[in-house]
This record gives structure tokens, C-alpha cells and sequence, in this order.
């Protein structure tokens, strides 16, 4: 069988779903052709114009129009703009004979049984047999929409849902119609998880298949819950976010961001449709939804839903918040419970919830109620949705942003005590749990030799979870590998002569007891090891620097002392940058100030596509210590041509540190110079990154890598750099752009950028540049408007700007 490759893709349907894939496919390099209908007539503008329908430009409106919309959306759809050139508009009348020459033909269109079989006769007209055909549907059942087509359309047929925004959801359910070749399902759950960094699920034709059958159930179930318990929106807001490991949104917030009219559609879908799902009458709508409905209060698309922003008389914005007794609006309530408080400490998500189960108050008693209905449910799921109960954790954690999915939190509590639970709420699990009890297994999952294994309930017994190989899941082999670790770091034995060194401070910040563990694992690896990764598998990176250690020295005028920390940092990273082995950072979400310099000073970055990466030093009030700013001026001088065009280039490195820029994808970082085209990679699948950066680091060993030699040829430009800057900043200040001390700041990195005020361009080392950074950095660092900086961030996560 020859190998199936994607070079070309069709998407008809361009609205927020058919765009929004449109852009995610430009995003890994696919040619995109995006159709839809030509509008019925030239809109006023248009006729203004004296344009007509056999205007191109009339004919695409509808399609460009939309693509317009998505790539001015915020959060961005697409990894880069230029990646937007990859994608040609086109109409269903003047371009569907195109779709003969693509690899992927994808339906994206309304939600209506008729129009989507009208297209698919349409299209069948103009396909070439072979051509892969699959409609993003999240719900009409995948047999209907292909009865009547040839033999050929339904062997390499079936459903591809992807959750919306496509760029950021990882959930791709893959639904086979009746006669889709197993060929074509293997095919897609690889190019799925491997091209297009998603969690691939193959699901079954039922009613809104896994992700939304279980993610509407739970939403529905609160629903009720809200009014049997009379809890306030804003408590189960509290009680369904961070702390369990869900979405900031959490629930109603959620629903607002969504729409409620999509849920509702979803809901009644599934109510129509799952009329022998034993908690049929939970999909029955709560008097309060329908009111909502009636009045349009659908969330954010229609300016209130749950929530409502308001503003007050003195011009300052208000959240108010639906009371659901009264349904009028109301200022917002914070939310508090005794229970919660007692998880504080806990920074792992899944040991806080035998204590949730357990809490005594309204908030123990909630949890108790919602995840008894929640584990029943999944549990007689098994097999009418799917047969296998690690793709329901999948679904939720890909497709709901949950940390934990129902059965690994069911394992967390225990699955006695989920019985328990589930008894005394007057519900009881599927027959094949208390079997599984029975047999002697008492989890739904183990590990064995690094990998996951669930339980098959056909097979009855732990089954190794498929498609692991390509992954390292270091939750599976922190114990196991452990070579070294103290309170910062977890240094892990990878296998193949490669260590990792995993942040496990909070946040992942970088103080002296990860500097320590980073130095750790440079000596370890240069005694036994053949290569090094800087690597972790949390939501973030890292945030970077431990600006709470900064400030408490400055507050205590310990400058010795903080002189000593920045040179520490600062002699680690060269560290990074001349071990005798190869070093890789694979950075992913938050890769802020210092985790960035980390980055900078590896031999390789193997970076998430979503990477938000910067030097971000400048909010609280000093200048990058942490080598960053010595780098940023070397990477200029390495690109220095001629005098006219140093300058220039000089500038940009200096504005992405003095704008604290940060990049909002892997692709743009290398746009702002602090990842290097040539030299660092992405992947899409952040699964895959600790994995991939091993295959590097073995290359590169195996390659013959020799340590680099330390450098004394940065060539810095000094008086006449430094006077641009100087003079740039002079007038930012003067015309209010910037605050004095703003300007103190720029002009303390414009300083060492250029090299001091050196009367002509010169050569210098890179301790040159170190000394003058962290000069720049301790003179700042005592300067009362930088404390207030570093202390205001340090309360409200937010830069002050004084």
C-alpha cells in the first residue's frame, strides 16, 4: 500500500469552525483551499462600487470575509501571519472542480443533515477516488451523512471532529461510518496525533460521540445541582476550576465563552438521539436555561449569559453576575469554603481530591454528589461510546482542558470509595467495575516499566495503553529513573546516555535550588552521560526567575549576596552553553525572563508550538541578569553587516527586551531572535517534546559534538549605539510614551548593549558584556521604584507601571 501523504487539504465551509481549521493546517505546512457560497446578491458597499456577481471579488466575499475575521481574532488562530499565504479562498460554484487535485476534502458546514448530504453530492461529482472526505460534525450520527455515495466515497469516509478554537483544543475524535476501511482510521488517528499535534480519539457513531457526550453530561448534571443545592454561580465557578484542575472558566464562564445556545443544541442532540441513556432526564433543561434562552442570554456573543460586564457610573467596568432564584443580575460574590482552604498546601491537583470527598461543608458535600454522578456515568459509557475507558480520559483532558480525566480521578479517591460515594447518593457503577473489584484489580490504571496501562474491560485485564512509543511520560518514570533530586529538580535517567533535569519548584521558577540542579546534572552528565535535557511536562516551562528571593535580598540590602546569586545564574547558563556534552531546552507555555536566557544558552531548543517566549525582565523594573541581555547583543553582532544595517539590528534585539515582547508561538520567537532559525525546532505535539529532544541530544553526541570554544570576538558598537539609544529614550520620556524610571531602565540596557561607552566599535568577550549586565542589574535592583515593581507583581501577578 503506498504511503498517504497530505500536501493539499479542501475545507468547504468557511465560518468561525471551517476557518479556524483552515489556519491550523497552514499552521504545519498543508496547502489550504477554502470554499464557500457565492452571497445571494452585492451588499450596499459593493453596489456603491457598481461591482456585480460576476465580480471574483463579490463571488469570494462570503469566504474572505471569514478567514478576515479568524486571522484578526484574538487568540490568534495561526502560529505566524505569513503562514495565512498557505491558505487560497475560493467559491463552491467557481472553484469546486479544484478539490480534484487535493488530498483531503473537508466539510465544515452547517449543522443540517440535508445541506451537509446536498454537499457531499456536490462533491462527490469533482473527487478523485482515493481522496480522503470527512465531515467536522459534533454530532449527526457519521452513517446518515454518507447513505446513497459510491463505494469508493464511503470506504474513505468518516467523521473528524475537532473542538473549537482547532488551533488550541487537542481533541480530534475520529468517527467511522459504516464502511470506513480501517486503513483510513489508522491513517488519520497518526496524522492526527503526529502532524497535527492532537490527542486523536477513535470513537463510536453515537450521540455526540465522547468529548461532548460526557463533557455536556457534566455541565447538565450541574445544572441541577445548582438548584437541588442552591449554590450561586460564583461557587461552582470556585469549585470547578484551578483546584480541580479544570479551566480558570471553570463552568459557567465556560458556558459563556461557548455559548449557550451550542450547549443547548449539544444537550438536546443528545436527549433526542441517547434514548436509552439511564440519566436520560438530565438532559432535560432547567427552567432557568430556557428563561435564559428565551431572553438571548447566550453569554459573550450576545453581552450577558451567567455573567454580564457592566459599566459603573464613575466609567470603571463591573462583572455582574445571574441570580439563579430571581434571574436578575447582581454584583459578583467571592466565593469561600472551609474544605478548600485545607488543599492549599497540595500542589499536585490529583492528591487534593480524597480531601475534597471528604470536606465537611457545602463544598464536601458537592463534590460528593457531582463526581458520584459523574463516575456512574462514564462507567456505563463502557461500551456503548466506546470500549476502552482511557479514551473518555483522553476525550475530557484534550477537549475540556481537565488535568485529570473521571477515571483517574476515580483512581485518586479509590474506586471502593467511588462506590461508596456513588451508594449514598442512590447510584451505583456499571456491573463490569465491581467485576473488575472481584478479579483482584483494584485501579483503572497501573505502570509498568514507564508506560501506562488501563483496564480492558472485555479482555478483563491491564492492557499497555497504544501509541506510547513515540511519547516520555515523566510522571511514569520519576521514581523509577531518578539519578538525583532535591527541592527544586528531579534529575531522570532517559535511557540511551541522556539525562533530563525537570523543574518541580512552583511555577517552575528558577532559584538556587534548581541553579544547583542544573549545575548537578551538567556534572553528572559530563562524568557518565552523553547528552542533557532541560525538560518538564507541567503547564508551564517555567515563569522564570525567583523575583521573591531578588526582592527579599534588595529589601535587606544584602547586595553581596545578590551580586553572588545573578553571577550564579549567570555562570550557569554559560554552563549551559560550554558543558562537554550536548544541552536541550524544551520549552513549552510560559517561558519567561530567566527560563528564556535558559533556553538562549542551550545548544538546542526544542520548542512547543505553543511557546510564549520572552524576555519579559523590563516589568519589573530591571534589565535581563541572567545572561539574556549579553546574549541579545551578541546575536546582534553576529548579524552585523555593514554600519548602516548594525544599528538597525541592534535596535530591534534592544526593543523585543525593552518592549518585554513575547512571542505567542514557537514560530514568532524566532521572529524576535530568541530562538534561531537553522539551529532550534518545534513540535506540534508537546507529547512528543521530551521524546524528540532525546533523538537530538543522541545525534548530536553521536555526531562527534565537541564543546564549543568560549567567544571574545562580540563586536559592540559603543558611543555610537549607545547615543541613538540615549537619544530614543530622551524623547519616549518627553513625550509621555514612558515613565522616567522606564527610561532609567532603557538607558541602563542601552549601556550594556553597546558595550559602555566605548569611543569606537570593538571586540569584546562575553564576560565583558556578563560584568556590565549584572552591573546594570544590581543598580537597578536598588532603586525604590524597582522594589515596588517586584513587589506589586509578586501580590497581583501584574507589572506596575510607576
Amino acid at each position: 500500500m503506498s504511503k498517504r501523504r497530505i500536501k493539499k487539504i479542501a475545507i468547504i465551509g468557511s465560518g468561525i469552525m471551517g476557518s479556524g481549521i483552515a489556519c491550523h493546517f497552514a499552521n504545519i505546512g498543508v496547502e489550504v483551499l477554502l470554499l464557500d457560497i457565492i452571497p445571494k446578491e452585492p451588499n450596499e458597499a459593493e453596489k456603491t462600487k457598481g461591482l456585480s456577481l460576476e465580480d471574483k471579488s463579490v463571488r469570494n466575499r462570503i469566504v474572505n470575509e471569514a478567514l478576515s475575521a479568524a486571522l484578526k481574532s484574538n487568540p490568534s488562530p495561526i502560529y505566524s501571519k505569513a503562514f495565512a499565504s498557505r491558505i487560497t479562498t475560493g467559491n463552491l460554484e467557481d472553484d469546486i472542480q479544484k478539490i480534484s487535485q487535493v488530498d483531503w476534502i473537508m466539510e465544515v458546514v452547517i449543522e443540517r443533515l440535508d445541506i451537509k448530504k446536498q454537499v457531499f453530492e456536490n462533491i462527490e461529482k469533482y473527487r478523485t477516488p482515493g481522496t480522503l472526505i470527512t465531515s467536522n460534525t459534533s454530532g449527526i450520527p457519521i452513517k446518515f451523512m454518507s447513505e446513497g455515495r459510491s463505494d469508493d466515497f464511503q470506504k474513505h469516509f468518516c467523521g473528524t471532529h475537532f473542538f473549537n478554537p482547532a488551533r488550541y483544543l487537542k481533541l480530534f475524535e475520529i468517527i467511522p461510518g459504516p464502511k470506513t476501511s480501517r486503513d483510513v482510521l489508522d491513517f488519520l488517528n497518526n496524522y492526527g496525533e503526529q502532524f497535527l499535534g492532537k490527542t486523536s480519539v477513535i470513537a463510536k457513531d453515537t450521540p455526540a460521540f465522547i468529548g461532548n457526550r460526557i463533557g455536556v453530561f457534566s455541565i447538565m448534571s450541574l445544572f441541577h445541582t445548582v438548584k437541588d443545592m442552591d449554590l450561586t454561580i460564583e461557587e461552582v465557578d470556585k469549585l470547578t476550576g484551578p483546584v480541580i484542575g479544570r479551566p480558570k472558566s471553570a463552568t459557567f464562564r465556560t458556558v459563556d465563552v461557548v455559548g449557550l445556545d451550542t450547549l443547548v443544541h449539544v444537550a438536546n442532540g443528545i436527549a433526542k438521539n441517547a434514548k436509552k441513556d439511564e440519566q436520560l432526564a438530565l438532559f432535560k433543561l432547567p427552567g432557568f436555561i430556557n428563561t435564559m434562552i428565551e431572553h438571548k442570554w447566550l453569554g459573550s456573543k450576545t453581552g450577558q449569559g451567567f455573567y454580564k460586564k457592566t459599566k459603573k457610573d464613575d466609567g470603571s467596568s463591573e462583572i455582574l453576575s445571574l441570580d439563579l432564584n430571581t434571574l436578575k443580575y447582581r454584583p459578583s460574590k467571592k466565593a469561600t469554603f472551609d474544605t478548600l482552604a485545607l488543599t492549599k498546601t497540595i500542589d499536585n491537583v490529583i492528591d487534593r481530591f480524597t480531601i475534597l470527598v471528604s470536606g465537611k461543608d457545602k463544598a464536601g458535600n458537592f463534590y460528593r454528589k457531582s463526581f458520584a454522578a459523574l463516575f456512574a456515568y462514564v462507567s456505563n459509557r463502557i461500551p456503548e461510546i466506546t470500549d476502552d475507558l482511557y479514551k473518555i480520559d483522553d476525550a475530557m483532558k484534550a477537549g475540556f482542558g481537565w488535568q485529570h480525566g473521571p477515571f483517574q480521578i476515580w483512581d485518586a479517591i479509590g474506586v471502593e470509595k467511588g462506590i461508596e460515594i456513588m451508594k449514598a447518593e442512590g447510584l451505583a457503577p456499571a456491573t463490569w467495575v465491581n467485576e473488575m473489584l472481584a478479579a483482584g484489580s483494584t485501579s483503572f490504571y497501573t505502570v509498568k516499566h514507564g508506560a501506562t496501562y488501563a483496564y480492558d474491560v472485555k479482555n478483563e485485564t491491564q492492557e499497555k495503553v497504544p501509541g506510547q512509543d513515540a511519547f516520555i511520560i515523566l510522571d511514569n518514570i520519576r521514581t523509577s529513573n531518578k539519578v538525583w533530586q532535591n527541592a527544586g529538580v528531579v534529575i531522570e535517567d532517559l535511557g540511551d546516555g541522556v539525562l533530563n533535569c525537570e523543574f518541580r519548584s512552583k511555577m517552575n521558577t528558577i532559584g538556587g535550588d534548581v541553579l544547583a540542579g542544573l549545575n548537578k546534572a551538567i556534572d553528572l552528565a559530563e562524568k557518565d552521560f552523553q547528552g542533557l535535557i532541560v525538560g518538564n511536562q507541567g503547564a508551564n516551562f517555567s515563569v522564570g526567575a525567583n523575583i521573591g528571593m531578588i526582592f527579599m535580598m534588595a529589601v535587606e540590602q544584602e547586595y553581596d549576596e545578590l551580586n553572588a546569586s545573578i553571577r550564579y545564574f549567570q555562570n550557569t547558563m554559560m554552563r549551559m552553553r560550554y558543558s562537554s556534552i550536548p544541552t536541550i531546552s524544551a520549552p513549552h507555555g510560559m517561558s519567561l525572563g530567566g527560563a528564556c536566557e535558559l533556553s538562549m544558552h542551550a545548544d538546542k531548543v526544542v520548542a512547543a508550538a505553543e511557546t510564549y517566549m520572552g524576555l519579559v525582565e523590563f516589568g519589573v523594573g530591571v534589565i535581563p541578569g541572567g545572561a539574556g541581555s549579553k546574549e541579545m547583543a551578541l546575536r546582534a553582532s553576529d548579524l552585523f553587516k555593514k554600519d548602516d544595517v548594525e544599528l538597525n539590528t541592534l535596535r530591534e534585539y534592544f526593543l523585543t527586551i525593552a518592549m518585554a515582547k513575547v512571542s505567542t508561538s514557537a514560530y514568532e520567537a524566532f521572529d524576535l531572535g530568541v530562538l534561531q532559525k537553522g539551529k532550534d525546532l518545534v513540535v506540534v505535539n508537546k507529547d512528543r517534546q521530551i521524546a524528540t529532544a532525546k533523538a537530538h541530544a543522541i545525534l548530536m553526541a553521536e555526531a562527534g559534538y565537541t564543546q564549543p570554544p568560549t567567544r571574545h570576538n562580540v563586536k559592540v558598537l559603543g558611543k555610537q549605539a549607545l547615543g541613538m539609544f540615549l537619544v530614543g529614550t530622551d524623547a519616549m520620556q518627553d513625550s509621555n510614551y514612558i515613565s522616567k524610571h522606564d527610561q532609567k531602565i532603557a538607558d541602563k540596557l542601552a549601556y550594556v548593549m553597546a558595550g559602555g561607552d566605548l569611543s569606537e566599535p570593538t571586540l569584546v568577550s562575553e564576560q565583558y558584556l556578563l560584568d556590565l549586565e549584572r552591573e546594570a542589574f544590581l543598580s537597578l535592583a536598588t532603586e525604590r521604584k524597582t522594589l515596588e515593581r517586584i513587589q506589586h507583581m509578586l501580590k497581583t501577578g501584574k507589572p506596575l507601571r510607576n
